[in-house]
């Protein structure tokens, strides 16, 4: 079974809104912020309510994920052998009520379930552009025996 703290290598910014009697207006991603070390691709995807999309990790990019509208339960798990956090698993709570990003290295196994009643969009880049012959994309189980994660809603 899985520890849970903070993962090394996995950054979070937390986004700041500007309101006014207009809407508002967020920066998401700054050139300046040092969260990419490069640009390959921006994407965006959907998922309805109650879906559980886990585990992938990749061997050569970063991911930075950002989630505008909905809600979503970010598990995280260090899958890196020479980490000082291998073994470690991070759970974030992100989407409009919770405007972060989230930085996810090479090796972290990432996935997310959706919360709420309405659908999820994700808006993330990654460091490598997708090849289509040659996918970085490589999948684990939502219920993976090493991770270990319960996905199930506790109560308090």
């Amino acid at each position: 079974m899985s520890r849970i703290g903070a993962i090394e290598g996995v950054q979070v910014k937390e986004l700041v809104r500007h309101p006014d009697d207009r809407g508002f207006f967020t920066e998401i991603l700054r050139d300046d912020d040092g969260l990419l070390r490069r640009f390959g691709q921006a994407s965006l995807s959907m998922t309805y309510p109650g879906v559980i999309k886990a585990f992938h990790y990749h061997k050569r990019q970063d991911d930075l994920w950002f989630f505008p509208v909905g809600s979503a339960q970010v598990v995280l798990y260090d899958r890196r052998p020479d980490s000082t956090t291998h073994g470690v698993t991070q759970v974030l709570y992100a989407g409009e009520d919770h405007p972060i990003l989230i930085v996810v290295p090479v090796g972290v196994a990432h996935g997310y379930r959706v919360l709420g009643p309405k659908p999820l969009m994700i808006v993330y880049f990654t460091t490598e552009s997708y090849v289509a012959s040659d996918p970085d994309e490589h999948r684990l189980a939502w219920d993976d025996p090493e991770i270990g994660f319960d996905w199930s809603t506790h109560n308090r």
